[in-house]
């Protein structure tokens, strides 16, 4: 029997599905995808008869009964999520169900927003002498976050931090981190990274709630916070140290 395959379809951007996902999508008989998250020119690489199904209005339990009969007629079935599915992909609970039907399946990975943020803005998260940690979180909403979890108490850490799921709660992310930070500290807003309509708005804790709202932001973004942002220091990593020199037998040529 035919695996279910769920795939990374990327940030959006169609160019940056992996050639492991685009591969599956060329060949599906019939691709179960995330509705408006997923960029449509993705979909174009599918034949003329694979079928399309937009998810977005339909139940878990539908989902499940239209994998299983899809499978069950030896389809090729593509779960089709935006960015990873392993992050904030809600694929566990589908997962699950497959696993109680004895239904295979496999997870292609795909480009994260996170990666793709960092790429736009030409930064690295972790730095030499300036955080080795990166933060992935969101503010509680309808999906609750642990107490140990609230935005003040990662932000303590004062490492890189990126806030997916956010947006809509903008006043209560800029109260939570600035309990910590001064409202003078730089952070970003990502706007659908890598889409046509992508817009990068850099701005101040002060001010950042503002200028969200003025451009009329109030999804798909993405928010940065962190020491990298302003890190002016330039240290080389141990990658490229003395050391490397002194152990180097063979030039390049």
């Amino acid at each position: 029997m035919t695996p279910v395959y769920f795939v990374g379809a990327g940030p959006g951007d169609p160019e940056l599905i992996t050639l492991k996902g685009k591969k599956l999508l060329e060949k599906a008989d019939c691709v179960i995808y995330a509705g408006s998250l997923i960029n449509h020119g993705i979909l174009k690489v599918c034949s003329p008869q694979t079928k399309l199904v937009d998810s977005s209005t339909h139940t878990l339990e539908e989902i499940i009964d239209y994998m299983v009969q899809e499978v069950a007629q030896n389809h090729l079935v593509i779960r089709l999520h935006s960015g990873d599915p392993s992050l904030y992909g809600a694929i566990q609970e589908q997962m699950n169900e497959l696993d109680n039907r004895g239904i295979s399946y496999q997870v292609i990975p795909g480009v994260s927003s996170v990666g793709a943020v960092a790429s736009r803005i030409k930064k690295e998260y972790t730095l030499p002498h300036g955080t080795q940690t990166l933060i992935i979180t969101r503010m509680g909403g309808q999906t609750p976050v642990p107490e140990s979890e609230q935005l003040s108490t990662l932000a303590a850490h004062r490492t890189s931090m990126v806030i997916l799921l956010s947006i809509g709660f903008i006043d209560q992310v800029v109260e939570e981190l600035s309990k910590i930070y001064p409202i003078e500290t730089p952070i970003i807003c990502a706007y659908r990274v890598t889409w046509p309509d992508e817009r990068i708005i850099q701005s101040t804790l002060e001010n950042i709630s503002q200028a969200v709202k003025e451009a009329g932001i109030h999804r798909s973004a993405t928010l940065l916070i962190g020491p990298f942002l302003n890190h002016s220091e330039h240290y080389r990593s141990y990658l490229y140290g003395d050391w490397i020199n002194e152990n180097r037998h063979l030039p390049f040529s």
